[in-house]
């Protein structure tokens, strides 16, 4: 099976928006989805610096009640794992989904998701994760890596849902940007919705076509669409025409040549997914 909506759930208040924007996905583009949850098995015991002043034996009595405890965590997170799996399935089932699968992975949830990338054809993923610290402006470690790892479109959603009515596209014409452009013409993920295409920069005749190109890919695939230039700093004018227009999904090229590219790699890559509100779809 290699074209399901795959939303990656854990134990925190994210859970419950990805279980909803996963199943408006997997209805929006027919393609069936899968709940996955990744248990961290990797022994917190660390073995230095526990012989201190105590003696061998003890130290070894020591090491075993803590590899004891380590197996009472796993089998704990595995059996509280499989509820929220559980509840994830009856979530999406009531939201209409036919028949929603499950699966429990051992391991890091990157290097799972990279293992399981040639099934996924939309990753939906929170915000931040169970561990994350829970500060507004704080993004989880684990959705960094994961953009940086995977190959596939990515959904990172807010804690609440709120079916799509509007969708702004950060348009760079970068290849990845055209690409994402042609890719969502194509998709049924936002029939019936208005696009707004919006390239951040100065209005010159290069940025004008590009604009139209845009602009006219869209509609001949029957959507509604709109676009304009702007002038500013990326993350600033995107979150100011978001806000003017009722903008509540917006897409974004992971990597791209101009400025949008260094909202995502380099020294100021969570900006723009920090503060965003709405959830962001990232292509690749």
């Amino acid at each position: 099976m290699t074209d399901q909506v795959m939303a990656a759930i854990d134990g925190s208040r994210f859970s419950e928006g990805v279980c909803d924007y996963a199943a408006w996905a997997s209805q929006a583009l027919a393609a069936p989805l899968t709940f996955l949850h990744v248990v961290d098995n990797h022994p917190q015991t660390a073995e230095a610096d526990l012989s201190g002043n105590i003696g061998l034996g003890s130290r070894e009595h020591l090491l075993e009640e803590l590899a004891s405890l380590d197996e009472q965590r796993a089998k704990l997170a595995q059996e509280q794992g499989r509820v929220m799996l559980s509840a994830a399935k009856t979530r999406a089932v009531g939201a209409g989904v036919g028949e929603p699968a499950t699966r429990q992975r051992n391991g890091t949830l990157v290097e799972t998701l990279s293992e399981l990338e040639n099934e996924i054809r939309l990753l939906v993923i929170g915000k931040r994760g169970e561990t994350a610290h829970q500060a507004v402006d704080h993004l989880g470690s684990n959705l960094e890596r994961v953009v940086r790892t995977l190959h596939r479109p990515i959904l990172m959603v807010p804690d609440q849902f709120q079916t799509p009515s509007q969708v702004l596209i950060a348009f760079d014409g970068s290849k990845t940007t055209r690409k994402g452009v042609e890719m969502i013409a194509k998709s049924p993920l936002f029939e019936g919705i208005p696009v707004h295409v919006v390239i951040v920069g100065a209005e010159t005749g290069d940025n004008r076509s590009q604009l139209e190109w845009a602009l006219k890919t869209l509609r001949n695939a029957g959507l509604e669409a709109q676009g304009a230039i702007r002038a500013g700093e990326v993350e600033e004018t995107l979150r100011n025409y978001k806000e003017e227009q009722g903008i509540d999904l917006l897409v974004m090229g992971a990597y791209g040549h101009s400025r949008i590219r260094h909202l995502l790699v380099g020294s100021t890559t969570t900006a723009m997914l920090r503060r965003a509100s709405v959830p962001v779809l990232l292509l690749r």
